[in-house]
């Protein structure tokens, strides 16, 4: 079967680029793929350059040379404005074999910003949405996106996941339990506007001295810009306790999450399903993190970590010393989480999944 495969790859490395290179890695095993990659090289949302515009214009030219021959295409979608634009570019140019096509959503937010905002960008989306094959949502909570769009029955509900290296033993888990002084908190994302990284150092700032010898917490991920990336470090180099890493894969990003005892994730956006809130469980950490779109799906208060109030670095401030002064509790979360990773959010459910769904069109 030949496979038209349109979504972003890395660099740069977002929940969103690994997602599609997990799933593409393993399509290349089964069949023969055509791959159109949609990647930006910056972590910024929309047509932000005439570059950019220019290279959109190229891929859409590219699309419109390999659907001929495509069995099915695979396509991820865009919840910015010009992002869309694009989409129906794409969807126009793939006119013919909509009923071939799959869409995936890998963020939680297109309602809210463009379907319920702009009432002709909605009945664009949904000419030709209802057209398609079928459409792909991280969670339960993300079906009602499209609910007034397509048949219920073709929007599938597959989980993201994490990756087999980052699943750490029972025996790990307990070895760094039984070391908590001080706490490890980790913060693994892109450090960008509404991720909450900031809100994380107001809360460090407002602990006594007492609670700030006793927790130690890690940065990683990438910056929208090198001034955002100046004020941050100015900002975690006046303590010891504060360390960035940059951006990390491979045997760093794992070392970080073994080692680490809480995942922080203080996230004020609409989430689609962060990975590595997944990739958290799978290392055996608990997780501080809020109430925000995808999360409900994959987080429950007092059974996977702590729910914290967005833009809040008080709420915050409140959890880190809760769990100084009982980081016993943190263990049983540790291990809870890490069987329900292996249970749920494998590369092979989420690949099997997606496979059957690709396959079932051709």
């Amino acid at each position: 079967m030949k496979i038209l495969f349109i979504a972003p790859l890395p660099p740069p490395v977002t929940g969103h680029s690994l997602a599609t290179k997990i799933l593409l890695e393993n399509l290349n095993k089964y069949h023969q793929v055509d791959v159109i990659d949609l990647c930006k090289r910056s972590f910024k949302q929309g047509a932000d350059s005439a570059k950019r515009i220019f290279q959109v214009l190229r891929i859409l030219k590219k699309i419109w040379q390999k659907q001929k021959d495509a069995d099915v295409i695979y396509f991820t979608i865009s919840e910015s404005l010009a992002g869309n634009i694009k989409d129906l570019f794409v969807y126009l140019i793939c006119s013919k074999k909509l009923h071939k096509m799959v869409i995936h959503l890998h963020g939680g937010s297109i309602r809210e910003l463009l379907f319920d905002t702009n009432r002709l960008i909605f009945l664009a989306n949904k000419y030709f949405i209802r057209r398609l094959g079928g459409a792909i949502v991280l969670g339960q909570s993300h079906v009602s996106i499209f609910s007034d769009i397509i048949e219920k029955r073709r929007v599938q509900v597959v989980p993201n996941f994490a990756e087999n290296y980052l699943f750490v033993s029972e025996e790990d888990i307990r070895a760094k339990f039984d070391n908590t002084n001080p706490i490890r908190i980790l913060f693994l994302s892109n450090l960008i506007e509404g991720k909450g990284h900031n809100y994380l150092v107001d809360a460090f700032e407002m602990l006594d001295d007492y609670y700030k010898v006793k927790v130690r917490i890690d940065f990683a991920g990438g910056f929208e810009s090198n001034i955002q990336e100046k004020e941050f470090l100015s900002r975690v180099e006046r303590n010891l306790s504060l360390q960035y890493h940059g951006i990390v894969g491979g045997l760093d990003k794992r070392n970080l999450f073994k080692h680490a005892h809480v995942l922080c994730l203080p996230t004020s956006l609409n989430e689609g399903q962060p990975i590595s809130i997944l990739e958290a469980y799978a290392s055996g950490c608990a997780v501080i993190t809020t109430d925000q779109g995808g999360i409900r799906d994959i987080f429950r208060d007092k059974t996977n970590g702590f729910l914290i109030q967005k833009k809040s670095a008080y709420s915050i401030k409140s959890v880190i010393e809760k769990i100084i002064q009982d980081p016993e509790g943190l263990f049983s979360m540790a291990m809870f989480n890490r069987k329900l990773a292996n249970k749920r959010y494998r590369t092979s459910h989420y690949n099997g999944a997606l496979l059957k769904i690709i396959e079932s069109l051709a």
